[in-house]
């Protein structure tokens, strides 16, 4: 695969991850765009460390997204594990006088699901971690890009997502990997092409 088709790979998958995250808040589809998205910066990632020869662009990004789907893995376990047994303590999360019931004596509801609350706490902090772990991958591979292609831009949204990752407590967090994401597709489309050699044609000496 060429530069110029590892490019165009990169940029649109990265313009559809900026989509996604737009679409995300009005439609649930939206999930769909980000996989795509992903699925091509990541082709792109392979066909730049082959073009370069440098494996770390493409095993770093790869360790990055790994590390974000074991995160997110972990968290939907413990969230079954948590409806499951909300369910087995008697709490029907379908009918509103359950909750009604439950709230009402705090005591009893703090003995009965006590271990569940923690339980996703712990699992949301531990999903935080694997996230900024995962983006710390990211921006290695970035960074490596970016020297490799001499588009400093890679490294500047690699940066800026890594920040974002560490601000996702609060919501300003987010919006700076949306941002990252969309420095992600410039940078893509600024890399330069290697240009053709002209050809050369065979003068004939003067007879």
């Amino acid at each position: 695969m060429n530069v110029e088709t590892s490019k165009n790979l990169g940029g649109v998958g990265a313009v559809l991850l900026v989509v996604g995250a737009l679409a995300g808040f009005a439609n649930g589809f939206a999930g769909a765009l980000d996989l795509v998205g992903l699925i091509l910066v990541m082709i792109a990632m392979k066909g730049f460390a082959d073009h370069y020869r440098e494996s770390g662009i493409f095993n770093n990004a790869l360790y990055g997204v790994i590390t974000a789907i074991f995160g997110v893995v972990t968290v939907a376990g413990v969230a079954v594990v948590a409806i499951l047994n909300v369910m087995a303590a008697g709490f029907d999360i379908r009918n509103p006088n359950s909750w009604t019931q439950q709230f009402t004596d705090f005591n009893s509801f703090w003995t009965k699901f006590s271990s569940v609350i923690i339980g996703v706490i712990v699992a949301l902090i531990v999903l935080f971690v694997f996230f900024v772990i995962s983006f710390i991958f990211f921006r290695k591979s970035l960074d490596t890009l970016a020297t490799k292609s001499g588009v400093g831009m890679f490294r500047t949204a690699g940066l800026l997502m890594l920040i974002g990752a560490v601000l996702t407590i609060i919501l300003v967090g987010l919006i700076l990997i949306w941002i990252g994401f969309i420095l992600l597709a410039v940078a893509f489309f600024s890399i330069r092409t290697e240009s053709t050699q002209p050809t050369q044609t065979k003068s004939t000496a003067p007879l």
